[in-house]
């Protein structure tokens, strides 16, 4: 009995090894081997380890569960690389020269659990380099030279758990907000890292940031419309329920009107004002009526009203020749309920002058002074009472202010060590009064109301600067300034600092004036051009942590 025992179990194993055999047979008799261990790394039974092999081998072992390179030469994990051992469970690379991680890197290892990278140069990794990693427990990129990692690199990892990533110099900036976000929403813990940048997150722990500690939102002007023609100032204004800009134009000696285009959404023509040696086109409302001031260097300047009936502008008065000889600037203002608006004039001979509506026409109210050259007047509120500013090419910028029982304007002061100040404009920061102060040749200003007097807050180069504009769009307060010699600076206003801060550069040729128009929910930055074509840009909100 025995016997014949021991003679059925030597059967079976028989037929088992013959089965095995068989198996490894293909149909056309040929023996499949087993694929060898790779030149310059060392197998056992389910581990690999290569060591200053040049690339990633592509035969191992079928029962390899592991792998692990050590100080390789090669820089780059390229797309597929273990597409042919797709066992693997462990998977480390350590010591190595890697300084890129490609996409699809390891495609190919739906079996892999625990992937370390760590001790190499990794400075950039694809934003689908752990694409397929789907049962992925733990990730170590330690000590690399990573400052940022790719939005969203591990989506689709669900089954994270750990996440290691000390060791890197990591840039806590808007490009890593999607990091904090996905730290308190996914089941992962990562390790104690803190920020090496920027200024305002360096030495934080990035695990003790939130979402709402980054400000990601930023803004730019991009061209968005060339105008064939030359410009000295630019003016945008509503009539009804629509918008309008008008340009003045020089050398054509005209005032041309456009208006929004809705369906091209583009800006056309509207209409014109035929004029001579044009410089200020400035629109008026009254009473739902249009008046358009025309402000001419020859000829005289005019005022046209829109005649909506026959859909046209007709002149209705003439200005003093006598007064204004050579028109620089015009503003218009309400005070108490009535309209005015003041032309400066820059000749020898004649005065800048204010114009009040009396309800059929615009009639000089008063003379403020005679042969003082003035190139530009800017109204404004100090402490809730009217006041302009004028200033010329023969005396510092002078502040007049609204007397209310003599219904005129007293000079009140002038404005210290500011000589040659081409013009001045206004802007309001959370309540405080600034002033922009333009140079053509030398330093234009930022000044700040101090109560009693204006004083210097920030200094900018100016470069041929005839215009620096202060613009405001929502929350964002943004300075322009102008330059016939180089490129047009755009600044923006740092609430921290209190100070502007450079932006953008726009080319413009020979700038001289700048206007916002808001259509449709979009805003449009005007900029006339007294060299080149006009230019229209469109405001952007970029969210830089996309």
């Amino acid at each position: 009995a025995g016997t014949a025992d021991k003679k059925k179990r030597w059967k079976g194993w028989t037929l088992l090894v013959w089965v095995a055999a068989v198996s490894l047979v293909p149909a056309d008799g040929r023996r499949v081997r087993q694929p060898r261990c790779p030149v310059g790394c060392t197998c056992t039974k389910d581990n690999a380890l290569c060591e200053n092999v040049r690339s990633v081998p592509h035969t191992f072992p079928s029962d390899v569960v592991s792998l692990s390179f050590v100080k390789s030469g090669f820089n780059e994990i390229t797309g597929g690389s273990f597409v042919h051992t797709p066992a693997l469970q462990l998977l480390l690379f350590t010591a190595n020269s890697l300084d890129l991680i490609d996409e699809d890197a390891f495609l190919g290892l739906p079996h892999l659990e625990y992937l370390f990278i760590e001790n190499n140069k990794i400075a950039s990794i694809s934003p689908f380099a752990f694409r397929g990693l789907k049962a992925l427990i733990h990730l170590s990129l330690a000590y690399n030279n990573l400052e940022t990692l790719p939005k969203d690199v591990f989506k689709g990892m669900d089954a994270l758990t750990k996440v290691d990533l000390r060791g890197n110099n990591l840039i806590c900036d808007c490009k890593l907000k999607w990091l904090v976000e996905w730290m308190h929403h996914t089941n992962a813990t990562l390790d104690e890292i803190h920020c090496s940048g920027p200024p305002i997150q360096q030495g934080k722990k990035l695990n003790d940031l939130l979402p709402h500690s980054f400000d990601c939102i930023t803004a730019e002007f991009a061209s968005y419309q060339s105008l064939k023609f030359e410009s000295i100032s630019v003016e945008a204004f509503t009539f009804g329920t629509d918008q309008y800009v008008v340009f003045a134009q020089p050398f054509a000696g005209t005032c041309s009107f456009l208006e929004w285009d809705h369906v091209e959404m583009t800006f056309r023509t509207y209409d014109t004002i035929e004029s001579t040696s044009t410089v200020v086109c400035k629109p008026m409302v009254i009473d739902n009526h249009l008046f358009v001031i025309a402000a001419q260097l020859f000829g005289g300047s005019h005022i046209y009203k829109r005649d909506t009936s026959a859909n046209k502008f007709i002149k209705i008065q003439d200005i003093d020749i006598l007064k204004i000889r050579k028109p620089n600037d015009i503003e218009t203002f309400l005070i108490d309920g009535e309209s005015f608006f003041v032309i400066a004039d820059s000749s020898k001979a004649g005065s800048t002058t204010v114009y009040k509506w009396n309800g059929n026409g615009f009639y000089s109210h008063q003379s403020l002074h005679k042969w003082f050259r003035d190139t530009d007047v800017e109204y404004l509120e100090i402490a809730n009472k009217p006041h302009l500013i004028l200033s010329s090419s023969s005396q510092r910028p002078v502040v007049y202010q609204w007397n209310r029982s003599q219904k005129q304007f007293d000079r009140r002061t002038d404005i210290p060590d500011m000589e040659d100040v081409f013009s001045v404009k206004h802007f309001r920061v959370k309540g405080e009064l600034f002033i922009c102060l333009t140079r053509f040749i030398g330093d234009s200003k930022v000044m700040r109301w101090d109560g009693a007097m204006f004083k210097e807050v920030q200094t900018f180069p100016s470069r041929g600067s005839m215009v620096f504009q202060p613009v405001s769009i929502g929350n964002w307060q943004y300075a322009i300034l102008g330059s016939d010699y180089s490129l047009t600076q755009v600044y923006q206003w740092d609430t921290k600092r209190g100070q502007f801060i450079p932006s953008q550069e726009l080319n413009i040729q020979a700038p001289r004036a700048f206007s916002l128009v808001s259509i449709d929910d979009r805003v449009f930055l005007l900029a006339s051009s007294f060299k080149g074509k006009t230019q229209i840009y469109e405001h952007l909100m970029i969210d830089l942590s996309n």
